[in-house]
């Protein structure tokens, strides 16, 4: 009995470790995705914690005290002080492209300080720190100076108050609620799109050629008067058609739920989700000629494989390129992505869509990004008709 044990423990170890497909999927695969998925997160990660860090930003002071100044002047060399300030340098900063802080004293700061009792309770000198959120480096000096000012405030016991707000429609963050909403989008929704598009093609493309190639119906298409381009073109529409439907119904589950999910029904909040036809318009066409591609890839994949296990373990790379495209919005810099970028299939649609939610598209970035899909796809057509022609690959075993 032990010796039969062995036998089949033997048995199992020599299937196992003679099969370099599963040993990869099973072994290797696991670690190098937790190895590459942790790997970009803490590049991103790090990435959004040095943001802005080295871009230049013009510090406009009003009404410098002089207990300022040492503090003011040892801001880090990237910060350049200017004075004074003009009268429309607050409305200036709704330009989120515009690296610049406006800092505002009182009149006479020191002396309102020294002579303010904070038992009186009146109110205390107001300094205001006006920023764009929407801005990386505007964000950074903000917080910079309100770290500063804090750690002052606190040695001269609370004496004075920071962006504090007199009035209901006092605002300091400069940024309307469409940036700080679409910045927030632009980063998730791509990627939540792209993972769904590749589920909805990961479902029913392995059985639709792999599948077919396992139980023997693809050899009965194949000796059909049907053309071989036919065939490729047949298979990649209907899985893309299929795929689009789910990615369409992820689409909508998402843009219903997120209110929910940033719990802005229970507080009240305003989203200001002020997206036209022509984005919602151009989200679409870029989910189709994606999904398109997706398909195609998919689709030589599976016509590659043996059966529907080997198409699984042959698209699980490909599944890794998808997940790090979408990751990308997450820990890349704020400026503009060149136009040679977009010819690279996946990254390119995830910029596109990542434009839109942050409304900054233009049409540029659109047509390239649809020309080199429409592209890709078409040599894909032409790879897989070549592989429906190719005895070796569709009746390999």
């Amino acid at each position: 009995m032990k010796s039969n044990t062995l036998t089949i423990i033997k048995k199992e170890f020599a299937r196992f470790f003679g099969d370099r497909q599963m040993l990869f999927t099973t072994v290797i695969m696991p670690g190098l995705l937790i190895y590459l998925i942790y790997t970009f997160m803490g590049m991103g990660m790090e990435k959004m914690a040095t943001e802005g860090t080295d871009e230049l930003v013009t510090l406009r002071v009003e009404n410098l005290p002089e207990s300022m100044t040492t503090v003011v002047e040892n801001l880090p060399a990237t910060i350049v002080l200017q004075q004074p300030v003009a009268q429309d340098d607050i409305d200036r900063l709704e330009d989120k492209e515009l690296n610049e802080v406006l800092l505002r004293f009182p009149e006479a700061f020191d002396e309102l300080v020294a002579t303010y009792d904070p038992q009186s309770g009146l109110a205390a000198p107001n300094v205001e720190i006006y920023y764009n959120s929407a801005n990386n480096a505007s964000s950074r000096v903000y917080h910079i100076l309100e770290s500063s000012l804090s750690a002052y405030e606190d040695q001269l016991s609370n004496r004075f108050d920071i962006n504090r707000s007199d009035k209901e429609d006092a605002h300091f963050d400069m940024a309307s609620s469409d940036d700080v909403l679409g910045s927030i989008l632009s980063k998730l929704i791509p990627m939540l799109i792209l993972m769904m598009l590749f589920s909805g093609v990961m479902a029913i493309a392995p059985s639709s050629i792999a599948g077919e190639k396992e139980r023997g119906t693809i050899a009965t298409l194949l000796v059909t008067p049907l053309k071989r381009n036919e065939l490729a073109i047949g298979k990649i529409v209907s899985l893309s058609s299929i795929a689009l439907l789910s990615g369409i119904s992820s689409f909508i589950g998402i843009a219903l739920s997120l209110p929910k999910m940033i719990h802005a029904d229970e507080a009240g909040v305003e989203l200001g989700l002020n997206y036209t036809f022509n984005d919602y318009a151009v989200i679409l066409i870029i989910i189709l000629a994606t999904v398109l591609i997706m398909a195609s890839v998919v689709s030589i994949l599976s016509a590659l494989a043996k059966d529907v296990k080997n198409a699984g373990t042959m698209i699980t790379p490909f599944m890794l390129v998808v997940m790090f495209c979408g990751l990308t919005p997450m820990f890349q810099s704020g400026s503009p992505v060149s136009l040679a970028a977009y010819l690279i299939p996946f990254y390119n649609a995830v910029q596109v869509m990542t434009s839109v939610f942050a409304h900054e598209m233009t049409w540029m970035p659109v047509i390239v990004t649809l020309a080199a899909n429409v592209a890709y796809t078409g040599l894909a057509v032409w790879v897989l008709t070549r592989m429906f022609n190719s005895e070796k690959v569709m009746f390999s075993k």
